[in-house]
C-alpha cells in the first residue's frame, strides 16, 4: 500500500556513484550480484513499492556499465563526475525537480536490505509530523565511523556530525545516521545549495542539510529503525556475504 505523503508526490533519488574500493574489485561496488541481482536493484525496487513515480539513480564510477545493466528498470540516470560528497550528489539532480512540488525519499545503493514496510513507516512518520526532513536512524553498540545523531527535544534532529568532526561527547551517541531520508522539495534543494566543505574531509555532506533546516526555523525528524541490520551498508566481500545469508533466512521465512 502506498504511504501517504504530505503533499500525495513521491520521487527517489538513489546515490550510487562511488567506486567502492574496499570490495577489493573492479567492477563498481552497486553491481556485485546479490542473491541473482545487481545490489543496486534491491534500492530501486523499494522505491517503487513505495510508490515513487520518479526515480532517479546518481551513479559515477562506471556510470556507463550501471546504465546499461539497468537499462530496462525505469530509471533516470544523473552522472557526478567528481565525486565530492553526498550533497554534492543530490545537488546534480536539481534540474530534474525544478518544478516538483513533494516528497523526495532518498535511499543509497549500497543499503539493500532496507525493506519497504520500514521506508513505508518512514515516510508515515515525515508525514504524520509535519516535518521538511525525516533522517532514518539507528542505534548501535558500537558507533564508530558513523555520523551521529544529535538531539534536542523528542525525536527532534539538531544536526548530524560525522565522526572525524564530533566531539569526544558526540562520540558516546550511539543514534546514527543511516544516510537515508525523507525530504521536502523545494526546501531539501534549497538547502543542498547551501552546503559548504568547510570539514575534515572537504565533502559537501548531505547531512548538513539537518543544520541548515534548524537554522531556517524548519522541522527535522528522526525515526529509527530497530533493526540495524535492515540499514547495514555493504562495503567488503565479507559484509556482502553476510547480506546473502539474510536474504535466504528472509527467503527460508526466519
Amino acid at each position: 500500500m502506498k504511504p501517504e505523503t504530505r503533499n500525495s508526490k513521491l520521487a527517489a533519488i538513489i546515490l550510487a556513484a562511488g567506486k567502492g574500493t574496499r570490495m577489493k574489485s573492479s567492477l563498481a561496488k552497486v553491481l556485485h550480484p546479490l542473491h541473482g541481482a545487481p545490489m543496486l536493484s534491491y534500492s530501486v525496487n523499494v522505491a517503487r513499492k513505495v510508490g515513487a513515480s520518479d526515480i532517479v539513480a546518481v551513479v559515477g564510477h562506471q556510470a556507463e556499465l550501471i546504465e546499461e545493466t539497468l537499462k530496462g528498470e525505469g530509471l533516470v540516470f544523473v552522472r557526478q563526475e567528481a565525486q565530492l560528497g553526498t550533497g554534492h550528489a543530490v545537488h546534480q539532480t536539481r534540474d530534474l525537480f525544478r518544478d516538483f512540488e513533494g516528497t523526495i525519499l532518498i535511499l543509497c545503493g549500497d543499503v539493500p536490505l532496507l525493506r519497504p514496510s520500514t521506508v513505508e513507516h518512514l515516510m508515515e512518520k515525515h508525514s504524520a509530523g509535519q516535518a521538511d526532513v525525516t533522517v532514518l536512524t539507528t542505534r548501535l553498540d558500537d558507533p564508530s565511523g558513523y555520523g551521529r545523531i544529535v538531539k534536542g527535544e523528542g525525536d527532534r534532529i539538531l544536526k548530524i556530525v560525522e565522526e572525524r568532526d564530533a566531539t569526544a561527547e558526540e562520540k558516546g551517541i550511539r543514534e546514527i545516521n543511516t544516510g537515508i531520508y525523507c525530504a521536502e522539495c523545494p526546501f531539501l534543494f534549497e538547502a543542498v545549495a547551501a552546503i559548504d566543505n568547510r570539514n575534515a574531509q572537504r565533502e559537501y555532506y548531505l547531512t548538513d542539510i539537518v543544520g541548515i533546516a534548524n537554522r531556517r526555523n524548519r522541522t527535522v525528524r528522526a525515526f529509527a529503525v530497530p533493526d540495524f541490520q535492515e540499514v547495514m551498508g555493504i562495503n567488503t566481500r565479507e559484509d556482502l556475504k553476510r547480506a546473502e545469508d539474510v536474504i535466504r533466512r528472509r527467503g527460508s521465512g526466519s
